[in-house]
């Protein structure tokens, strides 16, 4: 038999009463509450005459299915987006319906890792001759961050135009659209990419 026959046939893998399919795509994701809904997935199923065809499943969540990603961090179900893969573990009782139908007990998102992080915050004071402004409680140290602030950084205001760091004034609201990394100092320190008055 055709090894890649062989593996499109072995998509659905069955472990006592639990059922796997591993690379399957989300097409379709319906919430009807933070922790249910379902979730409507394709995966591989067989190879005819050199096509291969997909099947697909609809995964009903309920609120005892764990959702996550592949690092182990919880997720909900409105964290999930189309043309994600997942794994997914459910149970082997299955509608008769198109789709078929099963409840599902786990589902783990292949999620990618954010290039960056927003925080929105208040500015405590800006020094906008060497390129930086601190965000956070005004009277504790340990509850601010440093964003510092390059060329590349764009800074505007309510209405989306472009103005310079000096006009930012403490107190403001911000949204600040920055690196995922930041130093260990305190308070700790990171680049922004984008500055946004609210």
């Amino acid at each position: 038999m055709d090894n890649n026959k062989e593996a499109f046939q072995k998509t659905i893998l069955q472990n006592g009463n639990v059922q796997r399919i591993d690379n399957a795509f989300i097409e379709e994701i319906y919430i009807s509450s933070q922790r249910t809904g379902y979730v409507l997935i394709s995966y591989g199923a067989e190879e005819r005459k050199n096509w291969r065809y997909r099947d697909f499943l609809r995964l009903n969540v309920g609120k005892d299915t764990q959702i996550m990603n592949q690092f182990g961090e919880s997720l909900c179900l409105c964290d999930l987006e189309k043309g994600i893969t997942v794994a997914a573990e459910f149970s082997p009782a299955m509608t008769r319906s198109i789709p078929p139908q099963a409840r599902a007990f786990s589902i783990i998102a292949n999620t990618v890792a954010p290039d960056s992080i927003i925080k929105i915050d208040r500015v405590v004071s800006i020094d906008d001759i060497n390129g930086f402004f601190i965000t956070g409680n005004p009277y504790d140290i340990n509850d601010q961050m440093i964003f510092t602030v390059s060329e590349e950084t764009f800074i505007l205001d309510q209405n989306y135009n472009q103005i310079s760091l000096n006009e930012i004034q403490p107190g403001q609201s911000v949204m600040v659209e920055h690196a995922i990394f930041q130093t260990l100092s305190i308070p700790p320190q990171s680049p922004a990419f984008l500055i946004q008055l609210l």
